[in-house]
């Protein structure tokens, strides 16, 4: 989800729902300790829950970056194990990992002992030929060697050559049926399943076998589906679409204000009315003017397709 779920996005998915746990994009720890830490790390209080997702590999580096971002206020430190992007390869994270579990307990157990917040690691079901229900489980008990109990696990397999970052999100056949049984092989561990969920009702079965559900792209083109699901676990959501719009509205006012741009927030918000009545031309009106330079938050009221607080 880099360059997506900044904290522009993670604002607008907070309008949503109010329970869910968000995810910043990927952050490399040398750029967390090196780079604009206010920008890079920065978040309006209203988006906690939230948990920053680290990259990298060194132990010590990602305690470092670990003890910056509890500084920050994050409420969970999270190692991301499961990209396979060639310049993520080249640093030595993200999926290549997998083939190293030993590297990956010693950075969980670095994570522990930096911070008192909760830590956790998102990864696949296997990498290249490394793809067995017994490397999985091997994976998942060696890292677990570190303490670490929660494991957010992506149901397919990465190909770190071959594939682009967008194939190896549709390409590799999903599996939930690996997942399960890890949870049955684990149950002392806490089990979230990522990838392939784009329905509410499939979304919410899954959670009769595993600890919990993440979205991510779904969430994204169709940002309803976290009212919908949070309805359903009796959490805090939005209202109606049109109510969203006015808050956002004045969050990019004040953006603006600060010296933002209109786009920056409204690009967020494209699929807030997928399968809804007047969704092309929500997309059409923001799309068409949300770049220019005058572009205001009046144009989030116009090309609103309801009343103000309709469903």
């Amino acid at each position: 989800m880099m360059d997506w779920t900044d904290r522009h996005c993670r604002f607008f998915h907070r309008q949503l729902n109010g329970g869910a746990l968000l995810y910043t994009e990927m952050v490399t720890t040398g750029a967390v300790i090196h780079g604009d830490r206010d920008y890079l790390l920065g978040f309006d209080p209203a988006e906690h829950p939230i948990a920053l997702q680290l990259g990298g590999s060194d132990p010590d580096d990602l305690a470092r970056a670990a003890r910056i971002g509890a500084d920050y206020g994050y409420d969970e430190i999270n190692l991301n194990v499961g990209c396979p992007s060639e310049r993520v390869q080249k640093g030595s994270f993200g999926a290549c990992l997998m083939k190293e579990p030993e590297l990956v307990r010693d950075c969980m157990a670095a994570l522990r002992e930096a911070v008192q917040v909760p830590v956790t690691v998102k990864t696949r079901i296997g990498v290249d030929e490394h793809d067995s229900v017994e490397f999985l489980h091997e994976f998942v008990a060696t890292v677990a060697e570190s303490g670490v109990d929660t494991f957010i696990l992506h149901a397919r397999k990465a190909w770190l050559k071959g594939l682009s970052p967008k194939q190896n999100r549709e390409i590799p056949a999903l599996a939930y049926d690996r997942v399960h049984a890890l949870k049955a092989a684990f149950p002392e561990l806490r089990i979230v399943l990522n990838g392939g969920l784009v329905e509410t009702g499939p979304a919410l079965a899954e959670l009769t076998r595993v600890d919990g559900i993440m979205l991510g792209r779904a969430a994204y083109q169709n940002p309803w589906i976290l009212v919908e699901i949070g309805q359903a676990l009796g959490l805090p959501v939005a209202e109606s679409r049109s109510a969203v719009v006015e808050v956002m509205a004045d969050y990019a006012a004040d953006h603006i204000a600060r010296g933002g741009r209109l786009q920056q927030v409204a690009r967020h918000m494209l699929g807030l009315y997928h399968g809804r009545p007047g969704a092309k031309r929500w997309r059409q009106l923001l799309s068409q003017n949300m770049h220019r330079p005058d572009a205001g938050p009046e144009l989030l009221g116009k090309a609103c397709p309801e009343p103000a607080h309709a469903g």
